[in-house]
C-alpha cells in the first residue's frame, strides 16, 4: 500500500514529532504543573500592585486560554497515537490466535452500520452462552453457532 510502512522498514520521526513527543512528556510533569501553579499564583499576589485592573486579569486568561487551546491539540495528538497503538496490539493478539475471528482485525475501520452488526453477533452469541450456563465455552461467533447446530441436532 503506498504511503505505509512496512514492518522492516525504518521509521524517522520528524521534527514535529519529536517536539510534540517531548512537549506531551513534560507537560505532564511535576515540574510543568509547578511552574504552572507558580504562574497563577504570582498573578494571584500581584492583584493589589495592579489594583485587580481588566489588564491585570486579561493577563490569566489570554494566558490560560492560549495554553488550554494548544494543549487540547497536544492531548488530541497523544490520544490518537496511543489509540492506534492499542489497536495494533489488540489487531495482533488477534491475528496471533488460532480461535479468533480475524473479521474484527481493523475494526476501528468499520462502518457505525457494521460496528451495529457485530455487536449482534456478540450479543447472540452471548445469548447463547446464557443459554449453556457457560459463559467460557465458545470464542467466536462461528464457533458459537457451530455449537448451537450441534445442540438443536443432538436435542431431536
Amino acid at each position: 500500500m503506498p504511503g505505509r510502512l512496512s514492518p522492516t522498514e525504518p521509521t524517522h520521526t520528524s521534527f514535529f514529532a519529536r517536539f510534540a513527543s517531548a512537549v506531551t512528556a513534560w507537560s505532564g510533569s511535576t515540574l510543568a504543573f509547578c511552574l504552572a501553579l507558580g504562574t497563577v499564583l504570582v498573578w494571584a499576589v500581584t492583584g493589589p500592585l495592579f489594583h485587580y485592573s481588566e489588564n491585570w486579569q486579561l493577563v490569566i486568561n489570554t494566558g490560560t486560554t492560549i495554553v488550554t487551546f494548544l494543549m487540547v491539540f497536544l492531548i488530541q495528538r497523544a490520544q490518537n497515537k496511543d489509540s492506534l497503538v492499542l489497536h495494533l496490539k489488540l489487531n495482533e493478539l488477534l491475528a496471533a490466535h488460532k480461535g479468533a475471528s480475524n473479521r474484527l482485525i481493523n475494526a476501528q475501520d468499520f462502518s457505525e452500520e457494521e460496528i451495529n452488526l457485530l455487536h449482534g453477533y456478540f450479543c447472540l452469541l452471548a445469548d447463547k452462552a446464557r443459554q449453556d450456563h457457560d459463559l467460557g465455552r465458545t470464542h467466536s461467533v462461528e464457533e458459537a453457532e457451530q455449537n448451537h447446530q450441534e445442540k438443536k441436532r443432538a436435542h431431536r
